[in-house]
């Protein structure tokens, strides 16, 4: 509440939640306004709005270091647990693995006697065979509580928020708000090279600088000491190939919004590296797995000057 108010002291006007009906009323009126308008005026972007509004209410900061304390608050307070949680399931994965490969042997061992018995044919014997696998790698699953898809719930809440905070942004920086002055203020609310909020970044660097951080994250993952699935070799690929559209894309948008997918990814680089020390990891009890390290950033640095500069 205490929030809600300082943004409300900020700027004269309804407030930001009670403007989602007004928005929404707009569209409408709008007959086919599109997806991006509904997206635009929903409810999660107008919550956006309103914590970008009252964190500026309350630190007094400038816009721009406004939006790097809201992306590290986010990306700290939100994403970080999540992030560790993600930890304990893939280290909880990495340990259950020799018991899936020696529970695998023993499997094929009995379906191949059990085939011979009952005259299965090849084809026969194998779906047996993954049939039991399956069931068995389930079974292992509920034991240790550490389904593949619970890995998944980082990505599902870090790309919505990341979508929301940007469209708030980018309705700032246009204007598109029931706060004339936002706009206004973020035009002198920038520093160094860019000091409008609400013009693209023209010399670049905002972008490059997006593409390169995105791309140091996407290297790391890839460069761990356990094998990659193919699944996630394909993912790999992927998200390299949308590290380097990203770049383009960052030029045209607001700074203001560049700004806040440098500081989101920069966050995300250095929650990548915390998770990567023993002494975290052990505050936060992962188990400990075959392939960590006691030295992982000169283990790091070493692989990546291997395979990018040798």
């Amino acid at each position: 509440c205490v929030m809600w108010r300082c943004a409300r002291r900020l700027l004269p006007g309804p407030p930001p939640w009670g403007r989602a009906a007004a928005a929404s009323a707009g569209v409408r009126a709008a007959g086919d306004g599109g997806w991006y308008e509904g997206l635009a005026g929903s409810a999660p972007v107008l919550w956006a709005e309103g914590g970008l509004l009252a964190l500026h209410g309350l630190t007094g900061l400038p816009w721009w270091a406004n939006i790097v304390c809201a992306s590290a608050a986010l990306r700290t307070g939100l994403t970080l647990p999540l992030a560790v949680h993600q930890a304990h399931l893939f280290a909880k994965l990495e340990n259950l693995k020799p018991e899936m490969e020696n529970l695998a042997k023993v499997l094929r061992y009995e379906v191949s006697v059990c085939g011979k018995q009952m005259g299965w044919s090849e084809k026969a014997a194998r779906l047996h065979f993954k049939k039991n696998m399956r069931r068995i790698v389930s079974e292992l699953y509920v034991r240790d509580n550490c389904h593949p898809f619970k890995a998944t719930l980082l990505m599902w809440v870090q790309i919505p928020v990341w979508i929301f905070v940007s469209v708030a942004l980018r309705n700032f920086s246009v204007g598109a708000t029931c706060f004339p002055t936002i706009q206004d203020q973020l035009s002198t609310g920038g520093i160094l090279w860019f000091t409008d909020l609400t013009m693209p970044d023209t010399t670049w660097i905002l972008p490059i600088s997006v593409g390169l951080l995105n791309l140091l994250i996407v290297e790391m993952f890839a460069l761990r000491k356990i094998e990659l699935s193919r699944f996630q070799k394909y993912a790999t690929y992927f998200f390299r190939g949308m590290a380097v559209v990203m770049i383009p894309i960052a030029a045209t948008v607001p700074s203001a919004i560049a700004l806040y997918w440098l500081s989101s990814s920069f966050m995300g680089l250095s929650h990548n590296l915390l998770l990567r020390s023993p002494s975290f990891r052990r505050l936060c009890r992962i188990p400990r797995t075959k392939s960590d390290s006691d030295t992982p950033y000169r283990d790091l640095a070493s692989t990546f000057y291997a395979k990018y500069f040798l």
